[in-house]
């Protein structure tokens, strides 16, 4: 990896992903790290950085629209009975220092900030991995500590009333092309009918590349998927679907998806196979 502020994560001697610790972005936008871009062994990008349908859209990271109040998902924020509405509450993740860096990943230290208190203190572990000649994984945890002294609640438009928007967690904002990316998991397909469900993995295939992201432990794959196709193309795990999350002061959520990154379509045997070897790598 070079850089201080944009280490570049690489796969057999190849650059797949750089990650900016320190982006200069509007405070409305919820700045924080993101990888992007993202791209294949062969070198097609598979993420977007701040489109023009959502400026809020970082590439790949950890974002969230509801933190006892505070937005760090970025843009508006979805109220009780008023809809979406442009409020002063963002939040900045905030960089603090690598414990590790690697060529092939880092552990690093955040810190969420709202109105100039620290909420949550991260610990934030990315690692990628060699699969075949023509995919590779992308390890992501993310531990989120309650550094105050009262309960810390999670949520999502979702829990604050708009249907089937519980956004909030991992979050990969991927590829735009002229047609809406396939998405399936081993047993359905389509946005309808694997959104806000749980599966072991989850396809997104666009053109020329796929993406399967996977829960690699027992609580995230307890978590339903967030995805969009149509609209645009994004994956996320959902940490507030049902109900608010509550972190007690002092107590740690934690989630880990591993993401394959593959050239090609991938079919549902081959997004199985390749999730398989990268859990278990």
């Amino acid at each position: 990896m070079t850089g201080n502020d944009s280490p570049v994560l690489r796969v057999a001697g190849r650059p797949v992903a750089r990650y900016v610790t320190r982006p200069e972005l509007p405070h409305r936008l919820s700045p924080r790290p993101y990888l992007h871009p993202v791209t294949t062994l062969a070198g097609t990008a598979v993420t977007e950085f701040s489109p023009a349908d959502h400026l809020h859209h970082l590439g790949v990271g950890v974002a969230v629209p509801d933190v006892e109040g505070h937005n760090f998902w970025g843009g508006r924020t979805f109220v009780r009975g008023r809809g979406p509405t442009e409020l002063d509450n963002h939040g900045t993740q905030r960089h603090t220092a690598f414990q590790l860096r690697d060529p092939d990943g880092f552990v690093e230290e955040l810190r969420w900030i709202a109105a100039g208190a620290e909420l949550l203190r991260e610990r934030r572990t990315v690692a990628a991995t060699e699969l075949t000649g023509t995919a590779w994984a992308l390890d992501f945890t993310f531990s989120l500590t309650n550094t105050t002294p009262d309960p810390l609640g999670v949520g999502s438009p979702a829990t604050n009333g708009r249907p089937g928007a519980a956004y909030g967690g991992f979050f990969w904002r991927a590829r735009k092309e002229s047609a809406a990316p396939r998405v399936f998991t081993a047993d359905r397909e389509g946005e309808r009918e694997v959104h806000g469900r749980g599966a072991d993995w989850l396809a997104l295939t666009g053109e020329t590349w796929s993406l399967v992201f996977a829960g690699a432990t027992a609580r995230t794959r307890r978590d339903p998927w967030f995805v969009r196709t149509e609209e645009y193309p994004g994956v996320g795990s959902s940490l507030a679907h049902d109900d608010r999350v509550t972190v007690a002061p002092g107590d740690t959520l934690v989630r880990r998806i591993v993401t394959v990154v593959a050239d090609g379509r991938l079919d549902a045997d081959g997004a199985a196979a390749l999730v398989r070897k990268a859990v278990s790598t």
